[in-house]
């Protein structure tokens, strides 16, 4: 595993002695220590079920005695409840991980198929451009016109509560964004000599796209991805603490926080303010990466 991490480290950041190469490798997680928070979030999330003390929606592990817990209580197992409980008695820590879990699956969801659709649009629409740039970039314009809270909330109004609704509510709101930045970025790059050099060599359309002109927006993608997802973390759990994301059975930090919030004039404050912290942490840590990765990419463009 070390030897793994030192191959990441640039070459002239290595030294002979064992001392210089720990130090080399502090130095290079320090400049990359949004990058390993992020990772650590998601790897919180995925192994969620062996991290966690105790799955909070299974009711045969749940103990109404527990209920509204403050932080650092003890249950009559001996176990401590780190932050507490809620009404129900489960454990926050685990309530938080699991909740993580399903706000992850929305945004990278959302996002990855938000960046398949508007990528490809907004290739073609740099690459053709005449009417099918006009058709696709007018149709990005009415969708950017209409707020995406908004849409989200007709949609999951008609569709109903769930993950896969929430996820389809934002790609088809989120697509555009990908949509005119793509856009924007491709069309640079098809000016360039390389691409003029492929069309007059004759080389098909979708070689062109998708094997020279798309390797040069990749730090675009990367940028607006890492935004796009904290952003749709965020739009799901506004929905959820309106009671319109998804159900009680698919918890999420949005839903947690809305269980809670019945509970802070009675004093149980805990119960929404760890998940609304957690819910901030993925979204500043996101956001942050977003901007190393943009720094990073101008810093050798």
């Amino acid at each position: 595993m070390a030897e793994k991490l030192l191959e990441l480290i640039p070459m002239q950041d290595r030294q002979t002695s064992f001392p210089s190469r720990l130090r080399a490798a502090g130095r290079w997680l320090a400049r990359w220590h949004i990058f390993m928070i992020a990772v650590g979030i998601v790897a919180v999330a995925a192994f969620a079920p062996i991290l966690a003390h105790q799955d909070p929606y299974d009711l045969a592990q749940l103990d109404i005695l527990d209920g509204m817990l403050p932080p650092m209580s003890e249950s009559a197992s001996g176990y401590t409840y780190w932050l507490g409980t809620d009404d129900q008695g489960r454990d926050l820590v685990s309530a938080i991980m699991y909740g993580l879990r399903t706000s992850l699956i929305v945004g990278f969801g959302s996002a990855f198929l938000s960046m398949a659709i508007g990528t490809t649009l907004g290739f073609l629409a740099a690459y053709y451009r005449g009417r099918t740039d006009a058709a696709i970039m007018r149709l990005v314009d009415l969708t950017l016109a209409f707020p995406a809270i908004l849409v989200a909330l007709i949609i999951l109004g008609f569709l109903g509560k769930g993950v896969f609704n929430v996820v389809l509510a934002l790609v088809i709101t989120d697509w555009a964004f990908y949509g005119r930045s793509v856009r924007s970025a491709a069309i640079v790059e098809t000016n360039k000599e390389y691409v003029l050099a492929a069309q007059c060599a004759l080389v098909p359309a979708r070689r062109i796209i998708f094997l020279h002109i798309l390797p040069n927006c990749v730090s675009s993608l990367l940028v607006i991805s890492t935004q796009q997802i904290a952003r749709a973390i965020a739009i799901e759990a506004t929905l959820s603490f309106l009671g319109l994301g998804v159900p009680v059975t698919e918890p999420s930090l949005g839903l947690l926080i809305f269980n809670g919030y019945a509970h802070v004039i009675a004093g149980k404050w805990w119960m929404s303010f760890y998940p609304g912290l957690a819910l901030v942490i993925v979204i500043v840590t996101l956001n942050l990466l977003g901007e190393q990765i943009r720094r990073r990419y101008n810093a050798h463009a």
